[in-house]
């Protein structure tokens, strides 16, 4: 797994390099513009007859552009600069690095060319094939003032190519929320590591393709425990997903009972159901109240279903407690909620549930709305092994904190409250996180737009309970399941176009997920 950084957490990997390691900052430096010359070099050809601004802020960000500057020199026709503030502000390895540039310009015979910022200047400046975005680094936060914000808005004007280096500028490292406006780059050479910036909020929509490169911070440092937050890719999914045995049976690779549906709402039913025996569960059970039943038996071939008391709206009533208990010393794993309703009885009847059962269990949906309207803390006492599957909204409804706010940190909005509840928690959204209760949090790789569509969710906590009745562990199911849904939601997008996919076609493509990885 890569790991991913808040401002915060590169800023101490940059001071324990140079302060515990002896890396001076100017080789920190030197190193971060020599990696974003190679990567323009490898993206764009026959830089030898390109003209390249590079604008430059007056912190480490615009030193790092002064590097390029310099370096890039050796192969473009023409590089100018545009320096964003006065000389006499530059401070320490900044200031180093444009003394150098200072000195190469003049030798250069106009081939660098300096400029310090104004509208003049800037509408003189030989029209650039490419724009490199030196402007704010990765500590950046809040909202861009004039001239900064004139400049940004002028490069995205352009319609030429603009590589950022580090991250956009405008984007809150940390969060990727944008006040006013920032930089839309085509190209992001990020340093070190991937910040999570550039994965969150609107930072992932700014960032082009992303490519990280190696500026000399030592392994130690980037794999230090401190740093919690992980990007799953292909190779750990290959690397946990469950083996079968030549001696498995349906009992043996994992049996999921399932507490979903009512009336209106039985589509959620068999969606998590199917999606489950689709993951690899031998066995699926799906209790449903008596009067959806005959819809649900009818349309599920291969899960077992069975009629619960219900209530005269349609839903599950107390009653049906008896029934499920005599069912819960079968199951590996019970999931509750999709499906299930807001109805007052219904809802006792989940909270009696979870708060007296003692096994694994994943609640979504309505499951999650009764926790909600009892408050979450009535989790603290219960016995059981949680996975919650909120999205934004039930988030919101569990923890009290506004929607936005949710999203502006949905990183540490997941880790505290899964450390809070002692479960595991997934964060639906962009991108998914799932925490663990010991604070680790897994942000998703794979995934588009086009997932956004009635019915996803449902099909995502089918899949988890599914691998984690055959025995993985919540928080590695859990992660792994995010990342197989989103696999699966690419390739039915790439077969059929993102805007009409269903929730079906992601059951559809599960198989061939699993294929691949």
């Amino acid at each position: 797994m890569q790991r991913i950084v808040s401002a915060k957490e590169m800023r101490w990997c940059d001071e324990t390099t140079i302060n515990t390691y002896g890396v001076p900052g100017l080789l920190l430096m030197e190193n971060a513009g020599r990696g974003v010359v190679e990567v323009i070099k490898q993206k764009y050809p026959a830089l030898e007859s390109k003209n390249v601004l590079v604008i430059c802020g007056k912190g480490n960000n615009g030193g790092d552009g002064f590097v390029i500057a310099r370096v890039l020199s050796n192969s473009c026709a023409q590089i100018s600069v545009l320096l964003m503030a006065s000389p006499s502000e530059l401070k320490g390895d900044a200031k180093k690095n444009f003394l150098i540039l200072q000195k190469f310009a003049k030798k250069s015979s106009q081939k660098i060319t300096l400029h310090r910022y104004s509208k003049r200047n800037l509408s003189s400046i030989p029209k650039p094939d490419i724009i490199v975005d030196a402007i704010f680094g990765t500590g950046f936060s809040g909202s861009v003032r004039k001239p900064f914000a004139d400049v940004i808005n002028w490069m995205n004007k352009r319609g030429t190519q603009i590589v950022a280096a580090d991250i956009p500028s405008g984007v809150n490292g940390t969060t990727g929320v944008v006040e006013n406006c920032a930089v839309r780059a085509n190209l992001t050479v990020t340093f070190g590591s991937i910040k999570s910036g550039l994965l969150c909020n609107q930072g992932r929509e700014l960032v082009g393709s992303v490519i990280v490169v190696d500026i000399g911070i030592p392994n130690s440092i980037t794999q230090d425990k401190r740093l919690r937050t992980s990007l799953v890719e292909k190779s750990d999914v290959h690397r946990i997903i469950p083996k079968r045995s030549m001696h498995a049976h349906k009992y043996s690779v994992g049996k999921v009972l399932v507490l979903a549906g009512s009336k209106g709402l039985t589509g959620a039913a068999a969606l998590c159901s199917t999606s489950a025996m689709r993951a690899g569960a031998g066995a699926v059970a799906l209790g449903t109240p008596e009067p959806v039943y005959p819809i649900l038996a009818r349309k599920l071939t291969e899960v077992m279903t069975f009629p619960l008391p219900a209530t005269s709206d349609g839903t599950l009533s107390l009653d049906a407690l008896e029934g499920i208990r005599e069912r819960l010393s079968w199951a590996d794993v019970l999931m509750i909620g999709p499906g299930l309703s807001q109805n007052l009885e219904t809802q006792q009847l989940i909270l009696k549930l979870l708060l007296e059962y003692r096994g694994k269990v994943l609640v979504d949906a309505d499951g999650l709305n009764a926790i909600a309207a009892n408050g979450i803390s009535r989790l603290r006492s219960a016995r059981a092994q949680f996975i919650l599957t909120p999205h934004v909204g039930e988030f919101s409804r569990l923890t009290g904190l506004q929607s936005l706010e949710v999203e502006h940190g949905r990183i540490e909005a997941a880790r505290v409250l899964a450390n809070q509840i002692g479960a595991t928690v997934v964060l639906k959204g962009v991108p998914t996180v799932t925490a663990s209760r010991e604070g680790n949090c897994f942000l998703n790789s794979t995934g588009n737009p086009g997932m956004a569509t009635a019915g996803s969710g449902d099909v995502l906590s089918g899949i988890i309970t599914g691998l984690w009745a055959q025995g993985m562990s919540d928080v590695e199911a859990a992660w792994a399941s995010v990342y197989l849904h989103g696999l699966s939601g690419d390739l039915a997008a790439k077969k059929l176009g993102e805007r009409g996919l269903l929730a079906n076609d992601l059951i559809e493509y599960l198989p061939a997920a699993m294929q691949l990885i």
